[in-house]
């Protein structure tokens, strides 16, 4: 037992120094936001929000309902927008049926990215997602691509799984989803994390490398695959919507 809980707090740790490192990575925040925010509607349920990383740019929104299971990530996300009376937040596990108590705040999404990888039960968190939605709202999701690229990076960040669009497909639609649109992104970070999760097996992302590839890679690779969508990338980028609804509109 206290070995399992020494280990959640070490990837807890782990994490926040991830999602701090993140804030010096605005050109890939950025690009994030580009393929993600034409996705969503005014009211927004984003799960798994860390620090605020990504609800920074969700802050023009009607309304943000800001859901993460770690209240030491909460207490810094309300540290860093004090004033927005549009935001509110949540202490809620994704897999656990209190979320659908959201419902209440009739959002028309859900966003969690990078977060699906992290539940054990993904199936249960997506079916809760779904459960949330008003009639034709997306759950929007990024998650790690290919299982081949797991690596001790994935292990200590609390990975249990990378995936595919078929993966992704199958256990969407054991949730009462269906994938609107799915495809892959950041093709120069699949051959990087390959190199990692095959050659040096290194257990945490180097800072110099994250600065790197931000301020080299992102600018000239996020131009070229907004062109010319890649076979493959790091990550994948999906929109679901429940089995039943109709969509306004496929994008």
């Amino acid at each position: 037992m206290q070995a399992s809980l020494d280990l959640q707090q070490a990837q807890r740790e782990y994490q926040l120094h991830a999602l701090e490192g993140l804030l010096a990575a605005r050109r890939f925040l950025a690009w994030q936001g580009r393929l993600v925010l034409p996705e969503l509607g005014q009211r927004v349920v984003e799960i798994g929000c860390g620090i605020g990383n990504f609800t920074e740019l969700l802050l023009d929104r009607e309304a943000i309902v800001a859901v993460d299971r770690e209240a030491e990530f909460l207490d810094r996300l309300r540290q860093r927008f004090p004033d927005h009376r549009n935001l509110q937040t949540f202490k809620l596990d994704a897999e656990n049926p209190a979320l659908r108590q959201l419902r209440r705040f009739n959002p028309d999404c859900c966003v969690a990215l990078n977060v699906l990888e992290h539940i054990q039960d993904d199936r249960q968190a997506l079916a809760n997602m779904a459960s949330i939605l008003s009639p034709g709202g997306v759950v929007v999701l990024i998650v790690p691509a290919f299982p081949a690229l797991y690596c001790p990076v994935d292990r200590n960040l609390g990975h249990y799984r990378r995936y595919t669009r078929a993966s992704l497909a199958r256990v969407a639609e054991t949730a009462g989803l269906r994938v609107r649109k799915a495809f892959y992104f950041n093709s120069v970070g699949f051959f990087g994390w390959w190199f990692q999760a095959r050659v040096t097996n290194v257990e945490v992302h180097p800072p110099a490398q994250i600065k790197i590839f931000d301020r080299w890679i992102v600018p000239w690779l996020s131009s070229v695959e907004r062109h010319l969508v890649p076979p493959f990338g790091q990550s994948l980028l999906a929109v679901l919507s429940r089995a039943g609804d109709q969509p306004a509109s496929d994008g």
